[in-house]
């Protein structure tokens, strides 16, 4: 349970967070910071806590951060079964709590391997995102009932991660597409230069140009701007076509 005398630290956290988000354009290392502050802020003076980051991208679940090698291993182990705390709680947004590995019976499997690993209690969290973005806070202890009074306090640091995560994720979206823009303007810098230079040797229509690139494409099972960098190596002494736009 959360006591009224720790307002502080929950603001400090929140200014923490924002201030990471804030210092980098980089998600990867705002997340491997974002795990090392909640192993941190959730481990004893005497024991350790691993976290890892598993996040939901095109329906596929992966560790895109964690706070250390045997946090990670934690978290593949977890992948290799298709199940688990981690992941159910990342898929229905609900938290999941195992205070004794011993006594687990839904994912025995899993919690067996993790055991045989010096792993006794487990506490998944899910953040709170946009749209079908999902993901969860992996924590895992050496102790038994290691989270029994750290469930509320390890809730509230994701729900206020979420906010910084789900900013994060815009971000990594946004610069997605603007490489994606590039390449695509680039691809079509290469065609249109190649349909001109076969307009000029064929003596033939834009259409017709194209056709043959289309053609060639398909005779030879390759992509057309890959026909299209041939078309224009040949004639530019190997030098590939630029594409002059605003970033």
């Amino acid at each position: 349970m959360i006591n009224t005398g720790t307002g502080t630290a929950e603001t400090s956290t929140l200014e923490h967070l924002q201030t990471l988000l804030l210092g980098t354009d980089d998600v990867e290392y705002f997340l491997e910071e974002l795990t090392h502050l909640a192993a941190g802020k959730l481990a004893g003076p005497d024991d350790e806590v691993l976290c890892g980051v598993t996040l939901f991208r095109h329906k596929r679940a992966a560790t895109v951060a964690s706070s250390s090698e045997r946090a990670l291993k934690m978290d593949e182990l977890q992948y290799e079964f298709a199940d688990g705390p981690c992941l159910n709680a990342a898929r229905e947004v609900v938290t999941n709590y195992i205070p004794d590995l011993d006594q687990d019976e839904r994912w025995r499997e899993f919690t067996r391997s993790v055991a045989e690993r010096g792993v006794r209690s487990i506490l998944a969290v899910p953040f709170q995102l946009e749209g079908e973005a999902r993901a969860a806070l992996n924590l895992y202890s050496n102790e038994l009932h290691k989270f029994d009074e750290l469930i509320e306090t390890a809730e509230l640091f994701t729900l206020q991660a979420s906010n910084a995560l789900r900013l994060a994720l815009r971000l990594a979206q946004f610069n997605d597409t603007e490489v994606n823009l590039k390449a695509a303007m680039e691809n079509r810098t290469g065609i249109d230069l190649a349909v001109g230079i076969l307009m000029a040797q064929n003596r033939c229509t834009q259409d017709e140009a194209f056709d043959i690139l289309r053609s060639a494409s398909s005779h030879r099972n390759i992509k057309v701007r890959d026909v299209a960098k041939e078309v224009v190596a040949s004639v530019s002494q190997g030098e590939p076509p630029k594409t002059h736009f605003e970033a």
